[in-house]
């Protein structure tokens, strides 16, 4: 005789809200890199989250808090304090995967640099998104303060929210080269400069990094992970 399956716990309001707002952050993530800010709506969101317009604006005050929600999504690893920028990422060389909407990767991560420019672009004539912006880049400050803060030199005269901020500007900056059309750089390149930054002595005693095979757009090893996270933890 079948025995019957477990009955399944119903999920309460607050986790039916939650699993809604990451479905349509996922799905956000698609249309702001497919379209760019500017031409994405918020109903074509909706419709590919499999949702009603409604639902977005019962989670979102609008375009521009589903964009923020997003920067929060790519900024998740540096809120953590283990972030570490000189690891090498878990699968090295393994081809980009596909997002949710079966986007790869790559395209995904090229994709919304170029809409976070139109976004910061906009931003920068409103006062409350200015804020909302410094925060979030703030975030990235923050924990390239504390890798600045751990491995300071013992004769090191610059402090550590400078080099903080020169280690995020290389680390932004990088990506603006990418999409001005000058080829990216070694994920590995990034890291030692990034070091070298932090410890000029340290980081010239390294051998000089190997490329291996095509170079991945800056940050796609990070949003891979991410990914990654999510699918598991659905």
């Amino acid at each position: 005789m079948a025995t019957r399956p477990a009955s399944r716990t119903p999920r309460t309001r607050l986790e039916r809200q939650r699993e809604t707002r990451e479905a349509l952050i996922l799905a956000a993530l698609d249309a702001f890199s497919r379209d760019g800010y500017h031409a994405t709506s918020l109903e074509g969101i909706a419709n590919e989250a499999g949702f009603s317009k409604g639902a977005v604006y019962s989670n979102f005050a609008g375009k521009s808090d589903l964009f923020l929600a997003l920067m929060d999504f790519n900024l998740e690893m540096m809120r953590d304090g283990g972030w570490d920028p000189f690891s090498t990422p878990d699968g090295a060389g393994v081809a980009p995967q596909k997002t949710t909407g079966g986007m790869d990767v790559t395209a995904m991560v090229r994709g919304f640099a170029l809409a976070t420019l139109e976004f910061i672009a906009t931003a920068a004539r409103d006062e409350k998104l200015v804020r909302a912006l410094r925060e979030r880049m703030q975030v990235m400050i923050g924990a390239y303060e504390r890798i600045a803060t751990e491995s300071r030199p013992a004769d090191e005269t610059l402090p550590p929210a400078d080099i903080a901020r020169l280690m995020t500007a290389l680390d932004q900056g990088v990506s603006v080269l990418a999409l001005s059309g000058i080829s990216s750089l070694d994920p590995a390149v990034i890291r030692v400069g990034l070091r070298r930054m932090l410890d000029p002595r340290a980081a010239a005693e390294d051998p000089a990094p190997v490329r291996e095979g095509a170079e991945a757009f800056p940050g796609v090893d990070q949003v891979q992970r991410l990914l990654q996270e999510e699918s598991e933890q659905g």
